[in-house]
């Protein structure tokens, strides 16, 4: 499907148009207020590189992302963790990993990264990272209000319980309806792209999320389309770029 010539930006109008309604039905702590201010900061970046008469450099745009990954990071382990460490639980495993903050920020910030990054190279064909996304968004929120949410389901499949899991859950399916409208208005011949502003606030919220679950891997079983084409794209570009530098 050519995306030529079509207007980009609409991730920016979805976006805005649900960060009022986030805040209003979503009951939120300050340091998860805090996350949700730092996805609109990625968000943000990527608009004004879709804007910018001359397209940003990938270092300026790798550290601006680094910079919002590790906020996110830190926000979350401050609002989240107990006794100073946060508990993560892994699959196939009964007991709850106690992860201290000097772990636990610099490698969620890399997930984050990571994530945002991979959803915003599978942008390349109308709708490919929407649509994908939305099916991942749709279990996350699951997830998120039925088990991780929910003290009693969290306490019989011996994960640890997560009392803001509901709230984060309204977020994530604020999200999804909305980006769920734009797939169906936008069905084909699509008429508008989301651009960078859609994809990077995406991805990022896909990641959140999984790290509000407790569980960093649930990011392969839920969304390993996104991330194995995206991840692809990002190796390429690495090596193009190395290839570059050393003459070849």
């Amino acid at each position: 499907m050519m995306s030529a010539g079509k207007p980009t930006g609409a991730g920016l109008v979805i976006t805005l148009v649900s960060l009022p309604v986030i805040f209003l039905f979503a009951p939120l702590g300050i340091w998860d207020s805090f996350v949700v201010l730092s996805l609109y900061f990625a968000m943000l970046f990527g608009y004004l590189d879709d804007r910018a008469e001359v397209p940003w450099g990938e270092l300026k745009k790798g550290l601006l992302d680094a910079v919002v990954s590790l906020s996110i990071a830190a926000f979350l382990f401050m609002g989240h963790c107990k006794d100073g460490v946060m508990e993560v639980w892994l699959p196939f495993c009964k007991i709850l990993w106690s992860v201290p903050w000097w772990i636990y920020i610099p490698s969620a910030a890399f997930l984050l990264w990571f994530t945002m990054n991979a959803t915003n190279c599978s942008d390349g064909v109308d709708a490919l990272a929407g649509s994908l996304t939305l099916i991942t968004l749709l279990m996350l929120a699951l997830i998120l209000y039925v088990v991780i949410g929910h003290r009693p389901v969290a306490d019989y499949l011996l994960v640890p319980f997560n009392q803001s899991g509901a709230a984060w859950s309204i977020v994530v399916m604020v999200v999804a309806g909305a980006f769920g409208g734009y797939l169906w208005f936008n069905a084909e011949p699509s008429k508008i792209l989301m651009g960078d502003a859609g994809s990077r606030f995406l991805g990022i919220l896909v990641a959140t999320a999984v790290l509000v679950a407790g569980n960093p891997f649930l990011i392969l079983a839920l969304s390993p389309v996104v991330l194995v084409n995206g991840g692809g794209g990002l190796a390429k570009l690495v090596l193009l770029r190395l290839a570059k530098k050393v003459g070849m």
